[in-house]
C-alpha cells in the first residue's frame, strides 16, 4: 500500500504528479506514487514503475488537438464541432458519434497502454456539460454520452487505473467506475487575460470542495486529487494551497500552468 507514516498524523500517500515533458530524469521521480504522463512525449516508464509509482497517460476524450496522429481521420469522419476558443489549436469532438467512441476504444487507448502506461488520465470531460449547456438543442445528449464513453473504456481495460479530470456535472454518474478524480484550478489558478496567477474566489473554492468531497459517499474507495496552479517563486502560498487541499483530505499537486516542470511539496 503506497503510504508513508508521519510522527503524530497517521497514513499519508506519497505525492503524485503531473507531468507534460521528457526533460526529467526516471530517478526524479523516486519517491512518488502517481504520476500523469503526456502519450506523445514523457520519460522513460520502466523505470519509474520499477520505483513503485503507478503512471497514467493522457488520454482526451472530448477534444483533439490538431497535432495528434488521429486528427485528420477525425475531420475527415465528420466528427469534430470546431475549434476550442481557449486553445485554438484543439478542436471539439461529437462524442455522441459511435464512431469517436470506438476511436478512443480501439485506437487511441491501446496506443497510450502499449507503451506501458497503468491507466488513463481522462481529460477534456468537462467539455461535454459546456456544450450541452450553451447550446441545448444543439448538443443535447453530450454529457450522457460522455459518460457512456468512460464506461466503455472502463469495460475494455478492467484492470486499468482511470483518472478523470474535472467534468464536475457528470462525476456522480462515473464515480464509481473511474478510481481517482481531479479537481483542476480549486484553490489557486492562473488568469490567462492577467497574465498572473491568483486565488480561485472563495465561494468557487467551497463548491469545488464540496462536490469532489462527496463523491466518497458514491465510492469510498474514491481517490480525490487536486491541481492548482501557483507561482513557483511564492514558497509560502505554495505551502498555503497544500494545506488547504489537505484540510479537505484531498491529494495535492501544486504546479505551474505549463505543467513541464516537476515541482516537489516545499519542505
Amino acid at each position: 500500500m503506497a503510504v508513508l507514516m508521519v510522527m503524530g498524523s497517521g497514513p499519508v500517500r506519497r505525492p503524485w504528479a503531473i507531468y507534460y515533458a521528457d526533460q526529467v530524469k526516471p530517478e526524479r521521480f523516486r519517491g512518488y506514487d502517481l504520476l500523469v504522463f503526456e502519450g506523445d512525449r514523457h520519460p522513460a516508464l520502466g523505470p519509474i514503475r520499477a520505483g513503485g509509482a503507478t503512471v497514467l497517460g493522457y488520454l482526451s476524450i472530448c477534444e483533439l488537438e490538431q497535432h495528434r496522429e488521429s486528427f485528420a481521420d477525425a475531420k475527415q469522419a465528420g466528427l469534430l464541432l470546431g475549434a476550442n476558443p481557449d486553445w485554438p489549436a484543439s478542436y471539439f469532438v461529437d462524442v455522441r458519434d459511435p464512431r469517436w467512441r470506438a476511436m478512443v476504444v480501439r485506437r487511441l487507448a491501446p496506443a497510450i497502454a502499449a507503451q506501458g502506461f497503468q491507466g488513463f488520465f481522462l481529460d477534456t470531460v468537462d467539455d461535454a456539460a459546456d456544450l450541452e449547456r450553451r447550446d441545448p438543442v444543439r448538443f443535447h445528449g453530450m454529457k450522457e454520452a460522455a459518460v457512456m464513453l468512460v464506461r466503455e473504456i472502463r469495460q475494455a481495460y478492467p484492470e486499468a487505473r482511470l483518472m478523470v479530470n474535472r467534468g464536475y456535472e457528470i462525476l456522480p454518474q462515473i464515480a464509481a467506475t473511474v478510481d481517482i478524480v481531479l479537481g483542476e484550478s480549486v484553490y489557486g489558478t492562473y488568469d490567462f487575460a492577467a497574465k498572473t496567477y491568483r486565488r480561485v474566489p472563495e465561494a468557487e473554492y467551497r463548491r469545488q470542495a464540496r462536490l469532489l468531497g462527496s463523491l466518497r459517499a458514491i465510492n469510498p474507495a474514491l481517490r480525490v486529487c487536486t491541481l492548482d496552479y501557483w507561482d513557483p517563486v511564492d514558497v509560502q502560498g505554495i505551502r498555503k494551497a497544500y494545506r488547504e487541499e489537505r484540510s479537505h483530505g484531498f491529494e495535492p499537486y501544486v504546479a505551474t500552468i505549463s505543467l513541464d516542470q516537476l515541482i516537489p511539496e516545499p519542505r
